[in-house]
C-alpha cells in the first residue's frame, strides 16, 4: 500500500507544456507497491532545484513483518532557461540541465517548422542534450538549420533529427538524442525534465 503526501494545488494559468512521446497517465499501484506519476503530478512537485516528495511504501505486504516506511522520490528541477521573445530562429541557446555535472550540456533552439515536443505558438521550440548517445561525442557547433538536424558527431558521424524527438537519422548511434521537456509560462521557458537517458549516466539525476 502506498500513501503519498498531498501535493499543493496550483491555480489554472497560462502554462504550456511539451509532452514526450509516451503516455501521460499515471497511478499508484497498491498491489505492486510502485508509484507512477502522471505529468501534472510531475510538474507540481518540481521546483527551482531538484525536488523530493515522500511516499509511504509497505515492505513485506501480507506477512506478519509488513510495515510502512517512508521513501524519498526525486523529481527533475524546474529551471528557467530562456525567454520566448529573445529567441532567434536557428540560433541555439546553450544551458546546463538537469545539473551542472558532466554531460549536462544542452541547447534550446527555435526551428522554422513544427517539431515533436515543441512549445510556443508554432510548436517549434525544442531543447536537447549536446552529447552523442553513441560514445559521448560533443555535438556543439553541428546544428544544421536547413535540415533541422544535429550532427554529424565528430566521432562516428551520428546525426539526429530535431523535429522528431531527436531520432537518429544516420551514423552509429542506436538511441535517440535525449530531449529536454519544456514548459512555457508567459514569456519564460522552463526545462522540466528529460526524455531519454543522458550519455554517461545510469540515472539522469545522478551526475
Amino acid at each position: 500500500m502506498i500513501t503519498k503526501d498531498k501535493a499543493p494545488t496550483a491555480p489554472e494559468d497560462d502554462r504550456e507544456a511539451a509532452t514526450a512521446p509516451a503516455s501521460d497517465h499515471g497511478h499508484a499501484d497498491h498491489k505492486t507497491g510502485t508509484c507512477v506519476m502522471n505529468r501534472r503530478e510531475f510538474l507540481l512537485t518540481s521546483s527551482a532545484a531538484t525536488a523530493t516528495f515522500t511516499v509511504m511504501v509497505t515492505l513485506n505486504p501480507g506477512s506478519s513483518e509488513a510495515k510502512e516506511v517512508p521513501a524519498a522520490v526525486a523529481t527533475y528541477p524546474r529551471q528557467l532557461i530562456g525567454k520566448l521573445s529573445e529567441l532567434n530562429a536557428h540560433d541555439p541557446l546553450d544551458f546546463n540541465y538537469p545539473d551542472e555535472g558532466e554531460y549536462s550540456d544542452c541547447f534550446l533552439v527555435k526551428l522554422d517548422r513544427e517539431a515533436g515536443g515543441g512549445i510556443g505558438p508554432d510548436k517549434n521550440i525544442v531543447a536537447f542534450s549536446y552529447t552523442c548517445t553513441h560514445q559521448g561525442g560533443p555535438l556543439q557547433g553541428t546544428y544544421k538549420a536547413e535540415d533541422a538536424v544535429l550532427g554529424p558527431c565528430p566521432l562516428h558521424l551520428s546525426t539526429y533529427d530535431m523535429t522528431r524527438h531527436g531520432i537518429l537519422v544516420s551514423g552509429n548511434a542506436y538511441q535517440s538524442l535525449p530531449q529536454v521537456l519544456l514548459e512555457l509560462e508567459g514569456d519564460d521557458i522552463y526545462a522540466v525534465g528529460v526524455f531519454g537517458l543522458i550519455y554517461g549516466r545510469y540515472d539522469n539525476l545522478q551526475a
